[in-house]
């Protein structure tokens, strides 16, 4: 009987417990809105490509040249009123960390972590790959920090709800690195430096 007793006090326990830290958990926010997401790929024998990123979902919303506006954000409180460019993303930086050298769009990027911020338009991008890669957002972005900005053309996709990155067009020392949301897909050519 005491231990009948002692085992349903430990089940008590153990179930306030539980509820004690659900209730914490969503008291710090609980489930992202924007999931955190990972994608690599490997390039050669050796060269890994990471790009994380935060997936904010479409939600009906109009996303190109409205919440994403084309050109750069009108400067806000976090911005100290500087205008900014977009994160490719929701919350943290988006960033991409690869461990050799590359070519990005035929330009020279040497191996580290980046984060990573794009300018739309209607026809064309700018990609930013900057050295800071430790920002919320791109609200402190610093164009002095940029190691490489490039030029690509997006083209029309099948509707993507939930941001994401990938690889296609993998030849073995290459691959088209990708944005998909919406129906926009930003495609950036990667290549091993020196292959």
């Amino acid at each position: 009987m005491k231990r009948i007793s002692l085992f349903t006090g430990f089940a008590v326990f153990f179930f306030c417990l539980l509820i004690c830290f659900s209730t914490v958990n969503a008291q710090r926010g609980g489930v992202r809105a924007s999931l955190k997401a990972q994608v690599t790929q490997l390039l050669g024998t050796d060269a890994d490509i990471t790009i994380d990123f935060s997936r904010p979902g479409v939600k009906g919303r109009d996303i190109w040249g409205a919440l994403v506006p084309y050109g750069l954000s009108p400067g806000n409180k976090y911005s100290k009123e500087k205008p900014f460019p977009w994160r490719a993303g929701a919350n943290e930086n988006t960033t991409l960390e690869c461990n050799k050298d590359l070519l990005i769009q035929g330009q020279a990027l040497p191996s580290g972590k980046y984060s990573i911020h794009m300018i739309p338009s209607e026809s064309e991008w700018t990609v930013i790959f900057n050295k800071n890669s430790s920002l919320w957002g791109s609200f402190l972005y610093d164009s002095s920090e940029d190691a490489l900005r490039v030029t690509v053309t997006p083209t029309p996709a099948p509707h993507c709800e939930w941001l994401m990155f990938g690889f296609e067009n993998l030849t073995g020392t290459s691959a088209v690195a990708y944005l998909h949301w919406e129906k926009l897909k930003v495609p950036i050519k990667i290549e091993l430096a020196g292959e």
